[in-house]
């Protein structure tokens, strides 16, 4: 039975909870095509572990990434990460590519330049009005060459995504992380995938074999924040998906974030963002 709180007026209504797609098949790693040449609104989602490339050459509209809208600005590029929410509401026919890969098309050893510079992005998502003509040129390429097949297509579209790679790179604000630590880059993917279930440090620590002391240390030291604070932040963006993107009221909110009691729910987020979940529902929804 939902749990009440007390002077937090939200209309009991059905929950939706936010869906998750896959456009990759089973064994599939890689896939890229052209934006499909229609105009409607999507329906907010997230993608199961794989990444997503866009750039879009001509269109109108707006692009929701997790609580922030973008009106689309042409030529307009997107980079997604695993799990990112995100969903279109185009009102012109959009013209442009749409990358996939999963983390295991790029070799660790072979290709360990690439997995170095998607590190380096840090939390760049959106290069607007990105007027090198050469970012189209290489989405057409490698579009060409995945549908061509040839014996070394792998090969080729991934030379071509190091160059892309190191020209996005250009446009990160973030200091790259020059230091090697394992055991955190384990954590954060982790993370992304435990999260709402598991609040602990020690749950974490247990599942990567070590300790809540040394996974702190290690996340302090490549990221500038505790495993526990890195928590925090995933819970917080957790609940902001399930506010902005889903019917749920606050008490279905608080279950699916696996908190015990929905006042501390609402306690945790005020702490964490200065108003409570109903404030800024409000404040983007206008209720």
């Amino acid at each position: 039975m939902p749990r009440k709180i007390h002077n937090l007026h939200i209309k009991m209504i059905p929950a939706t909870p936010i869906s998750t797609k896959n456009k990759l098949e089973s064994q599939e790693l890689f896939k890229i095509s052209r934006f499909k040449p229609l105009i409607k609104k999507t329906k907010p989602h997230k993608h199961e572990g794989y990444f997503e490339l866009i750039f879009i050459a001509e269109g109108e509209g707006f692009h929701w990434i997790e609580t922030e809208s973008y009106q689309v600005q042409t030529p307009d590029f997107y980079f997604l990460k695993p799990g990112q929410l995100h969903f279109w509401q185009f009102t012109a026919i959009p013209k442009g590519y749409v990358m996939m890969f999963k983390e295991e098309f790029i070799d660790a050893v072979k290709e360990v330049k690439i997995l170095q510079q998607i590190q380096q992005l840090g939390d760049l998502t959106r290069i607007p009005m990105w007027k090198d003509p050469m970012v189209e040129h290489i989405f057409e390429d490698i579009l060409r060459v995945f549908k061509e097949d040839t014996r070394n297509a792998d090969d080729v579209i991934k030379g071509y995504l190091r160059v892309l790679f190191a020209k996005i790179s250009e446009h990160s604000t973030d200091k790259p992380s020059l230091v090697e630590n394992p055991l955190c880059d384990r954590f954060l993917s982790l993370l992304s995938q435990q999260s709402p279930i598991l609040h602990k440090v020690t749950d974490y620590a247990t599942l990567l074999q070590t300790s809540p002391q040394n996974l702190n240390q290690s996340c302090k030291k490549k990221t500038g924040k505790t495993a526990s604070e890195h928590i925090s932040a995933q819970l917080i963006l957790e609940a902001k998906r399930n506010i902005l993107h889903t019917e749920q009221n606050i008490n279905q909110i608080a279950d699916f974030l696996q908190f015990n009691d929905a006042s501390y729910f609402v306690k945790f987020f005020k702490k964490h963002t200065g108003e409570t979940p109903h404030q800024f529902r409000g404040r983007y929804l206008g209720e």
